[in-house]
């Protein structure tokens, strides 16, 4: 018998939810009926969830005999089955413009904010380009640090004989690029979705950046714009990163930080990250936007 399968995105629907779209094609592809979930009684609801901020929806037309609840933000580290984790989207679920997917999981690095070493472990190959991207000739990535394996260098080999433009949406790690001029190489001849994404989190990653830059545009990887994720957890530090990436011509886009356990930034990091992100306050030193001076909403 046919199941009813429900779906909840408790994020939204602003980015599509991988996990959420492989449920879909398992399901569909065992004969169950599968939608966002309205109003009703299902066989099975799925809740995903990123973000540890978000709060779940309180719909009380909504019932299931069965609820799995997954995703970073519910702090649990439960992971598809391989027959789903290799199913190629269910794009339809989001009407999206592109394939989605992972190349690589994992990490090399173990920074102290961030959840994927614990969540993913170890770099490891994940899946070939061919699994996921379906009749699509672009492709979000969304790999944390795909240049450490040679598997993922070997997909990017593959995804620029197929001709596919890509976005890196996790970012690229210039520490590898500016060890390794050939990977610059590398990405010189891939096609740009949008722009190339780096980051710099601390001081220590300048030098780095700087190398990577270089090696990046002497190559002609060369998208719209160079993108620079800058976390903020100190502001003098954080400002010193950002004049310094300025100075390189490059775009910094501030990432005020979150504790994984929960709760929302703190405020004065999110005025300071509104400051550096919006264009049209270019002009407006820090001091008098911090303050108010000569600043109107």
């Amino acid at each position: 018998m046919n199941k009813n399968i429900g779906l909840i995105d408790v994020d939204g629907k602003n980015f599509p939810n991988l996990a959420l779209m492989k449920l879909s094609a398992h399901h569909k592809k065992q004969g169950d009926n599968v939608s966002f979930a309205i109003s009703g009684e299902y066989d099975i609801l799925y809740y995903s969830k990123v973000f540890t901020f978000t709060k779940e929806p309180l719909n009380l037309l909504i019932s299931g005999k069965e609820i799995i609840k997954g995703g970073t933000g519910y702090k649990n580290n439960a992971i598809l089955s391989d027959e789903i984790e290799h199913i190629s989207p269910d794009y339809s679920l989001y009407n999206t413009e592109h394939a989605y997917g992972f190349l690589t999981r994992g990490c090399i690095r173990k920074c102290p904010w961030c959840i994927v070493p614990e969540k993913e472990g170890s770099l490891r190959a994940n899946a070939d380009i061919s699994e996921f991207i379906g009749e699509y000739s672009t492709a979000i990535l969304m790999d944390n640090n795909v240049l450490a394996s040679s598997f993922g260098l070997s997909q990017i080999e593959k995804i620029i004989d197929m001709k596919i433009k890509i976005d890196f949406n996790q970012g690229l790690d210039a520490r590898v690029i500016a060890e390794n001029e050939d990977i610059a190489k590398l990405l010189g001849r891939v096609k740009w979705l949008r722009p190339l994404r780096m980051a710099c989190d601390t001081i220590g990653s300048m030098e780095s950046i700087e190398k990577a830059t270089s090696f990046l545009r002497n190559h002609g990887a060369v998208p719209r714009q160079y993108f620079v994720y800058v976390l903020v957890k100190d502001i003098p530090d954080a400002m010193e990163r950002i004049e310094f990436l300025r100075k390189l011509k490059l775009d910094p886009f501030a990432q005020p930080y979150i504790d994984f356990e929960g709760g929302l930034p703190d405020k004065r990091l999110k005025q300071f990250a509104r400051w550096v992100n919006c264009r049209q306050l270019r002009n407006v030193s820090w001091e008098d936007y911090k303050y108010g001076a000569n600043y109107k909403k």
